[in-house]
């Protein structure tokens, strides 16, 4: 059986204040991730990680870009990511991440997520079946406390993929139906989210035929 791994992606001495000077000592892991970037001009185009850390993403693509460029990724499963470009090289570059430092924390334990999930061969990140409720409409619980109707596209026992407009931060806490979760991946209708415990399947039908 494959070894779960608690790989920290970056120093667990570096202080706050150094890391602007030490990106590069951030451990990068070879993920393979589609997404799409966008440039100073507004306009999106496709692309695909090489490697990532919580400081500093490689891409594959092949429009012309120059590096001090300053892009915008949508990652799938990362979300939203921004910074500028380092180093431009065949067939892709490479972008220092802005972000804090409690976002960097998420992002490590989305990439921790990642490598386990490809360690153990779950392809899609998904445990259960997942079905078409009958009820498609649910009551979501956002991260501020608010709740809102939203169109569950399917649903399993483990999580929900969710169609939404305005994408919530992959890491957040979420709730749907009153059911704990957090936010796991985004996809081009809205957001995949994972129970914190796997449910009842008897109680999931009663809720959501």
């Amino acid at each position: 059986m494959a070894q779960l791994t608690s790989q920290i992606l970056y120093p667990k001495n570096m202080k706050f204040g150094e890391f602007g000077e030490q990106r590069q000592r951030f451990k990068r892991v070879k993920i393979q991730v589609a997404g799409r970037f966008m440039r100073e001009n507004r306009q999106e185009y496709p692309c695909q990680s090489i490697d990532i850390s919580p400081g500093a993403i490689a891409v594959s693509s092949y429009e012309p870009v120059f590096a001090g460029e300053r892009i915008v990724f949508y990652m799938d499963q990362l979300g939203r990511l921004e910074g500028t470009i380092a180093r431009v090289f065949e067939g892709g570059f490479a972008v220092t991440i802005s972000s804090s430092r409690a976002r960097r924390e998420k992002m490590a334990e989305v990439l921790t997520w990642l490598i386990n999930r490809d360690l153990l061969g779950l392809t899609d990140g998904r445990r259960h079946e997942r079905r078409v409720p009958q009820y498609t409409y649910g009551e979501f619980t956002l991260p501020n406390g608010r709740c809102v109707r939203v169109n569950i596209l399917d649903i399993s026992l483990s999580g929900a993929s969710i169609a939404m407009t305005n994408r919530v931060e992959i890491g957040a806490e979420v709730a749907l139906g009153g059911i704990p979760a957090h936010v796991v991946r985004h996809h081009e209708e809205g957001i995949g989210i994972e129970f914190y415990q796997v449910q009842n399947s008897a109680a999931l039908k009663r809720y959501f035929r």
